[in-house]
């Protein structure tokens, strides 16, 4: 996912009429820089200069303009404009693009012609108005990462996609199977996916209903059976990290070293990728790492071994922004690079994925390669962990893992590697 940097800037209109600068009943713009580009929006308030905040960007409190539209009403109008720009550009970071000015121009346009912006008075909160405030809410109180954000963003985009008048009133029991259906037939989601939507959906759903903004609560009993296979956990064996660990890269393709030396760290420490990209300088003492990590605020320490202790050295005088400890580049890009690092070992055995739409199997075999992200550290420390006979609570200590039903998969993984290990003295 790409980051746009972009700044919203809220002014009064400078106007002169026969030279003197008009001070009354002054159009209010948004002004949005982003990425090269400047586009100036009209907002559809207007304020006397005088009752203007310059400072905060805001009409000050208390004052009405010639409409008779309270601060309150004007600030909150624009704040709601915000929202829906807001909403594109994650969107669009999501899908990693840069929006065009004249589709800003046209999702603004749009918004007004609704009447929500307040061109015209809202009479009644609709759902997505209600989805905004859900996020908007949550992530103050909650500290919500930006991953968070853009699969809700997306959840949104998707309602908005299947009836862009949607109501709370038509999340009925034939309201959400004709969602479920929408999704599969014009999303072309696999059965896991949909469970996924489903469940931020009903997330959303039931914290709008606690908040008292409907009183539909057909979502408690809507339990489709959605038939799904078990998950295919995607690790590197011994043979596998050596490849990697000794494969040549060419002089074209130098960006590989770090990419590897990261991907040997995920594989060695166990730590989710969002903790290796925030790891800060003062994290590493002399003989562990001591974080806290990004997805689950849990204080873990984890102890050095030769191979994660060989990478921090490689890098520990070497200053990064922000006094980060490791040149970790974006998600996205960590992730298309480590599938060219395993192809370059010829990490291609071929692995089988089985998923379901509707009821339909489907079984999709490719080189292991293209299966390949930063995930495959973290479960790859975890299967090899096991499969070497170190207990699953210290293993649990290290990943921050609280329960052992999420542990299960790998126990079984490891089991399995242990009986075909056993098989090798048949050999003999």
């Amino acid at each position: 996912m790409i980051q746009i940097k972009r700044n919203l800037i809220r002014s009064i209109e400078k106007r002169k009429k026969e030279g003197i600068l008009i001070s009354e009943n002054v159009p209010i713009r948004l002004r949005i820089n982003y990425h090269g580009n400047r586009v100036d929006l009209q907002t559809g308030y207007r304020i006397d200069i005088a009752k203007w905040n310059s400072d905060k960007e805001k009409v000050k409190n208390g004052a009405f303009n010639k409409r008779g539209q309270s601060s309150s009403d004007i600030n909150s109008g624009i704040s709601d404009l915000e929202i829906v720009i807001e909403d594109l550009f994650k969107s669009c970071e999501v899908e990693e693009r840069i929006p065009t000015p004249q589709e800003i121009k046209t999702i603004v346009k749009n918004y007004k012609t609704k009447g929500v912006s307040g061109l015209q008075e809202k009479n009644e909160i609709t759902l997505f108005e209600v989805f905004d405030l859900f996020v908007k809410i949550n992530k103050k109180l909650n500290d919500w990462s930006e991953a968070t954000i853009s699969k809700l963003l997306t959840v949104k985009r998707h309602l908005h996609t299947f009836n862009p008048e949607l109501k709370f009133s038509d999340m009925n029991q034939e309201g959400l199977a004709d969602y479920l259906i929408f999704l599969r037939t014009e999303k072309l989601m696999r059965n896991s996916t949909i469970k996924k939507q489903l469940g931020f959906l009903k997330w959303f759903l039931r914290w709008s209903n606690e908040n008292n903004h409907h009183q539909n609560e057909d979502y408690k009993i809507f339990k489709p059976k959605l038939k799904d296979a078990p998950k295919t956990i995607i690790f590197l064996t011994e043979e596998e990290k050596k490849k990697i660990i000794e494969v040549y890269i060419p002089e074209s393709k130098q960006y590989l070293h770090r990419v590897r030396d990261i991907l040997i760290l995920l594989c060695y420490t166990g730590l989710r990728y969002s903790d290796i990209y925030n790891l800060k300088r003062s994290d590493i003492k002399e003989n562990h790492i001591d974080t806290t990590t990004i997805k689950t605020c849990d204080n873990l320490i984890i102890e050095f071994n030769k191979y994660s202790k060989a990478v921090i050295q490689k890098y520990k005088d070497i200053p990064y922004e922000n006094e980060k400890a490791l040149p970790v580049i974006s998600n996205q890009k960590m992730n298309d690079y480590i599938k060219e690092l395993g192809e370059l070992a010829e990490i291609n055995t071929p692995t089988r994925q089985t998923y379901y739409v509707g009821n339909k199997r489907y079984n999709e075999d490719k080189p292991k390669y293209e299966l390949l992200g930063t995930h495959v550290g973290r479960r790859t420390f975890i299967c090899t962990a096991l499969s070497i006979g170190i207990p699953v609570q210290v293993v649990m200590k290290w990943t921050g893992h609280s329960d052992y039903k999420s542990m299960k998969p790998y126990i079984d993984i490891a089991d399995e590697t242990k009986k075909s290990e056993m098989n090798k003295f048949n050999l003999l």
